[in-house]
């Protein structure tokens, strides 16, 4: 294969679609996961009309169900050679409690562990080394959020259980927990990775006017009067994505949280900083998903 290859989840709005159409001009073909067929054919639309060259290849999958995950990881690898990059974007802000049919809360479900069985799928298929990590020097990006400053608390072997139901207020510390365990499995991924041969960053894209919360009662109009204000602006966020993916400068950094402003590192926020809680949600990841047959 003649161009770098990327994949990216959540490229059918918002920020990943800006990114894909990004990525795509830098001359990158792209693994689209997408669970809606009719925006994956659009975006197919939109890439070829703005960068007539792309090659663009759809796999059709719902990250919150884990088995989906897991297939859209094996036919990826079955498609790809190599591969350069994987974005982990895909994103929900549900106000109110909605579960999976494997029992799972779909924050939870898509935000977290959809992106972990995703990537370790493509660390491990094919067998014994994974794309992946057998086309090294390769980056895996994940989107998190300074929402995670807002989650309180974190207990991996009971939050990753949680199905009860909650209220729009309460979503916001429960989505910032799903963002605190994006970082913190970065951070453990990045530990157990070889940097040179695959890197593990993520991000915190700011504030943007996108279709993120979508459940919210009137936030079509409230993103269209942002966007018109300039308020929220999704290239930014798109940009520091695009930045990790390729940007030489990051190429050998591996475990790092940037922030949108510049690509200034950030810390973890507590109380998912040190390394003995990030290696317990690990292993309680694992062992959930092992019960669901998904891992």
């Amino acid at each position: 294969m003649s161009r770098p290859v990327a994949v990216i989840t959540g490229a059918t709005s918002g920020l990943g679609r800006i990114a894909a159409i990004e990525l795509a001009h830098r001359g990158y073909r792209l693994g689209v996961v997408a669970r809606s067929r009719a925006k994956a054919d659009a975006l197919l639309g939109e890439l070829r009309s703005v960068a007539g060259e792309a090659e663009v290849d759809v796999f059709h999958a719902d990250l919150g169900v884990m088995a989906q995950a897991r297939r859209a990881g094996e036919e990826i690898a079955a498609r790809y050679p190599r591969l350069d990059v994987l974005v982990n974007n895909a994103g929900l802000h549900a106000f109110s409690q909605r579960v999976t049919t494997e029992g799972l809360a779909e924050m939870t479900a898509v935000n977290y562990l959809g992106p972990f069985v995703l990537t370790r799928a493509l660390l491990e298929t094919p067998r014994p080394s994974g794309v992946l990590r057998a086309s090294g020097p390769a980056r895996i990006v994940n989107v998190a959020s300074e929402a995670a400053r807002q989650a309180g608390t974190i207990s991996p072997k009971t939050d990753l259980h949680r199905a009860d139901a909650y209220t729009r207020r309460e979503s916001m510390a429960l989505y910032g927990r799903t963002k605190l365990m994006t970082i913190m499995w970065t951070q453990e991924l990045a530990r157990r990775l070889d940097p040179a041969e695959t890197t593990v960053n993520c991000c915190d894209p700011g504030f943007n006017a996108t279709g993120l919360g979508r459940d919210l009662p009137g936030s079509a109009v409230l993103q269209r009067v942002l966007n018109t204000l300039g308020v929220g602006d999704p290239r930014k966020g798109a940009g520091i994505i695009v930045r990790l993916a390729t940007d030489p400068v990051f190429a050998h950094n591996s475990g790092g949280y940037f922030s949108v402003r510049d690509a200034r590192p950030l810390e973890c926020p507590e109380p998912g900083r040190d390394e003995s809680v990030q290696r317990e949600l690990w292993a309680e990841t694992v062992a959930l998903l092992d019960g669901l047959g998904s891992s």
